[in-house]
């Protein structure tokens, strides 16, 4: 199952890269949310490599995630692959500059069932495709205006 959306951003490329790529800022907000999230790679410098443990709550259960960072071009694109017991999927994060202070954000997840339990999740989420859709541009949106603000805060 596939889902994407686009959003233009009021602030240069280089900005919004750091920020789509500030993964301890995610852990925190993943933390937040009553996640919990280890690194559990060596690296030093954020690269293709780069890799999570997470633990959370879906549906009553706890669900455990493992994340890798499998692409990292600044500032055009990074992606990640995902994997838990019930999916595989891919996040792509991609950014096109517009103009000096414009710049394009394209996500695109997809993800795939590993089991039968996986396969009806998939499949409830078929039938219920445009408010999850909904959701997923309203929060693409709402990160994006989240940017925008940040952005005039330091400029």
């Amino acid at each position: 199952m596939k889902f994407s959306t686009k959003e233009d951003v009021e602030a240069p490329i280089d900005f919004v890269f750091n920020e789509v790529s500030d993964f301890q800022a995610f852990e925190r907000a993943a933390l937040r949310r009553g996640a919990e999230v280890q690194r559990i790679d060596a690296l030093q410098t954020p690269g293709p490599g780069m890799m999570w443990s997470a633990q959370f709550n879906f549906r009553g259960r706890k669900r455990d995630a493992e994340i890798e960072l499998t692409q990292y071009d600044r500032p055009n694109e990074l992606a990640c692959t995902f994997r838990t017991h019930l999916l595989l999927g891919t996040l792509d994060v991609e950014l096109v500059a517009l103009s000096r202070k414009r710049t394009r954000v394209s996500i695109v997840t997809e993800f795939s069932p590993r089991n039968l339990t996986a396969r009806l999740l998939v499949q409830s989420l078929k039938l219920a495709r445009s408010s999850v859709e909904k959701k997923f541009r309203f929060r693409v949106a709402h990160f994006a205006k989240e940017l925008e603000e940040r952005y005039k805060r330091l400029a």
